[in-house]
């Protein structure tokens, strides 16, 4: 009977089925509160949390968020790793915005081996420092090589489309920092190869950092006469720069922004009607897509406004699929819930069932594709892919008057 009963315990144990239902589940969420991407993305976790631990929780116990601000530097991430780890004692982290911060977290991220659900980090820079063997690292948001492999596509598929829209030469004003790097290295290799487009670019400091003059960067792509402008920041550089733009006459035929978010109520300035943008939601998804309008809904009844960057439901997707993987796994231990988390297919707000494969290095990569849209009429229209299309886009990008 004794050993009939040990036998019995040793199972409980090993299913995390003595979970204890007083305690809660800590998760640690790192975020650039400052930035409108981390503060949405952070605000879109908890309404995930409450929403699971109202219908009951995991292995009945309730979800608890733990959110430190990285304040977007990499030494303040590696802190607050430290500081989930060994105060907060959290089973696992999510989270993430910016890749230099990213590549300041990995050592602390190594040094615990828990397991990571990153929500940002682009730059390939980062995977690099993961290396092969990070098997506890998921990666949600899609490395830049991923990023331009599909713009690459989605720009052939609209030139194809619509044969008004010719693009042969391509600016890129890309931010100073890793994010931005990245992006100038992934689009001089993907659209520059083969001489079918003609790529040039130049740095600025991002308003997020302390900069905001954009004069120089500027005029050197109103010299180069593009026939599409881009370029990759962060949402406190949307409105100056197109200001500046503007103060300068600068009007390519199209002019295109990739920040992680957009400044809230950005629609409603008249500078962005016809402005293109890269992402991977929009609101006018929730007319095609029941998780996407699930998902709004609860955001703005919860926080009295509107969810402004794709972080947010990207940050409120990883906290369902983490939450899936402890119920999968029935423990939060971390060899478990790495197998759990190789099982995951989440169909997603962002329109995606999301899961997870190897990328060029790192084991677990999940989302590999972003989108094409366009500012029409205050609203996010999404333009490419064609299957998740809202509207047809509007060109040439309007000259300022």
């Amino acid at each position: 009977m004794k050993r009939t009963f040990a036998i019995l315990v040793i199972a409980m144990l090993a299913t995390g089925a003595f979970a204890q239902t007083g305690d809660t589940i800590k998760i640690g969420g790192i975020w650039t509160l400052a930035d409108i991407t981390g503060k949405q993305g952070s605000m879109a976790a908890q309404q995930a949390i409450e929403e699971i631990n109202k219908a009951g929780g995991v292995l009945g116990r309730k979800l608890e968020l733990i959110v430190v601000d990285d304040e977007g530097k990499a030494d303040k991430g590696a802190a607050a790793v430290e500081k989930l780890m060994t105060v907060d004692n959290v089973e696992l982290l999510m989270g993430g915005m910016a890749s230099g911060v990213e590549l300041g977290k990995i050592p602390t991220f190594k040094k615990y081996g828990k397991v990571v659900v990153s929500t940002g980090a682009a730059s390939y820079k980062v995977e690099e420092a993961l290396g092969a063997d990070s098997s506890w690292y998921f990666h949600l948001h899609p490395w830049d090589y991923n990023q331009g492999a599909s713009y690459v596509e989605g720009w052939d598929a609209i030139q194809k489309q619509y044969p008004k829209i010719k693009i042969k030469k391509i600016f890129l004003a890309y931010e100073e920092g890793a994010f931005g790097k990245s992006s100038w290295d992934a689009t001089k290799t993907l659209f520059g190869t083969g001489g079918r487009y003609v790529v040039d670019g130049a740095s600025f400091k991002s308003a997020a950092l302390g900069g905001g003059d954009y004069a120089s960067v500027l005029e050197a792509a109103k010299s180069f006469k593009p026939d599409l402008f881009l370029w990759a920041g962060y949402d406190a550089d949307a409105l100056p720069m197109l200001e500046q733009a503007k103060a300068m006459k600068f009007s390519p035929s199209i002019y295109l922004g990739a920040p992680p978010g957009w400044p809230i109520g950005f629609g409603t300035s008249k500078l962005s009607e016809k402005v293109m943008l890269y992402g991977m939601w929009a609101p006018t998804m929730n007319d095609t897509n029941a998780a996407s309008k699930a998902f709004y809904k609860g955001f703005v009844a919860k926080y009295k406004e509107e969810p402004a960057t794709y972080f947010a439901p990207l940050s409120y997707s990883a906290v369902y699929i983490i939450a899936d993987a402890i119920k999968l796994a029935g423990t939060t231990e971390t060899a478990a819930l790495i197998k759990a988390l190789e099982a995951t297919k989440y169909a997603s707000p962002l329109g995606e069932t999301i899961s997870f494969s190897k990328s060029n290095i790192i084991a677990h990569q999940g989302i590999r594709r972003q989108k094409i849209l366009q500012w029409q009429s205050g609203r996010q229209e999404v333009i490419w892919p064609f299957e998740a299309k809202t509207a047809t886009p509007v060109y040439p990008f309007p000259a300022w008057k």
